[in-house]
């Protein structure tokens, strides 16, 4: 049987939303880290975070368990644990409210606007729709069941209670939840539609764009639906039967039906301002069925966003304005 260590409570108070980071110390067999300044610089040596590590334990923000402060010059303790808070710089404000679709003690469904991503990752940490709402709804242990890319809006669940996240992300792992998206991109009469479109998606990191492998057994499935035209603008309906890293976008792309605003497919824009909110990603997260597992209650919950671009195309082309 395998044991698991215990994991201390952190002794640092969620800071805006934002959990303390953990870092257990490995063991030291040899003795080669004589302090723990020398653990960490050799940890973080080549990065970014070595600066901000070091600026960290000269300003006392390191600390064990009880609350601690560390020092460089306090003893290496192999297995022990140390906490902090992520030096972050500053990050940009994405002015746009999340507005809640669906709350009780155990679930919360919200609209997250474009712009926002749902959790931290990168440079995005404070502005997340995780992050905010934490704060914003004092849900200190809000979790996410699953996520949206940063640049789609739409409906997102996140699980309210720790003891409910493992069912309502497991919806999610076991395709239990219908999702329907819309889409704005150019109709062209000569795609035939609707089609179920099947392939293979790879997404490496640290790259931007997801690819298709050619002949690799497909591990991404949509279906694709024209539901309405206007003025050479297609408004689709699209249902993913999985969920790989950008499969929508790649899909859309593959049939040359880029959506519009895509800063990624089918080339990759150059880098933007983070304050520049114009022309945002028409992809919208539209409905979300399921069966709740904690409840038994069956959901059908729809968005209360639109794609702007379909009934303001100049408006899309200025930017949304913040509510």
């Amino acid at each position: 049987m395998t044991r698991r260590s215990h994991v201390p409570p952190s002794p640092l108070p969620q800071l805006s939303g934002i959990d303390p980071v953990r870092l257990r110390l490995p063991p030291d067999p040899e003795g080669r880290w004589t302090s723990l300044g020398a653990y960490l610089t050799e940890r973080y040596a080549g990065t970014r975070g070595a600066e901000s590590m070091a600026r960290l334990l000269s300003a006392g923000r390191v600390v064990g368990p009880g609350g601690r402060v560390l020092r460089p010059a306090d003893p290496y303790e192999p297995g022990g644990w140390i906490f902090y808070h992520r030096d972050m710089p500053a990050e940009p404000l994405v002015p746009f409210p999340i507005r809640v679709v669906h709350r009780d003690e155990h679930l919360l469904v919200v609209d997250k606007p474009h712009f926002l991503a749902t959790t931290p990752r990168g440079s995005h940490v404070f502005q997340t729709a995780l992050a905010r709402l934490r704060v914003e709804l004092d849900l200190p242990t809000l979790s996410p069941a699953h996520r949206l890319d940063r640049m789609t809006a739409g409906l997102v669940m996140f699980s309210i209670r720790p003891q409910d996240r493992g069912a309502y992300q497991s919806l999610f792992q076991d395709r239990l939840v219908r999702k329907e998206y819309e889409a704005l991109a150019v109709h062209d009469p000569a795609v035939e539609l609707p089609r179920t479109v099947r392939s293979h998606i790879e997404k490496v990191r640290g790259v931007m764009a997801a690819g298709e492998v050619p002949g690799a057994e497909p591990n991404a499935e949509s279906l694709i639906e024209l539901t309405d035209v206007r003025d050479g603008l297609g408004r689709y309906r699209l249902t993913p039967h999985t969920g790989r890293t950008h499969q929508l976008r790649v899909h859309m792309n593959s049939l040359g039906l880029p959506i519009l605003g895509d800063p990624v497919y089918p080339v990759v824009a150059e880098p933007v301002d983070p304050t520049d909110f114009r022309r945002p990603l028409q992809l919208l997260a539209r409905t979300l069925a399921f069966t709740d597992p904690v409840t038994g209650l069956v959901h059908r919950l729809e968005t209360g966003l639109t794609l702007r671009a379909w009934d303001d195309r100049p408006g899309w082309e200025a930017g949304p304005t913040p509510l």
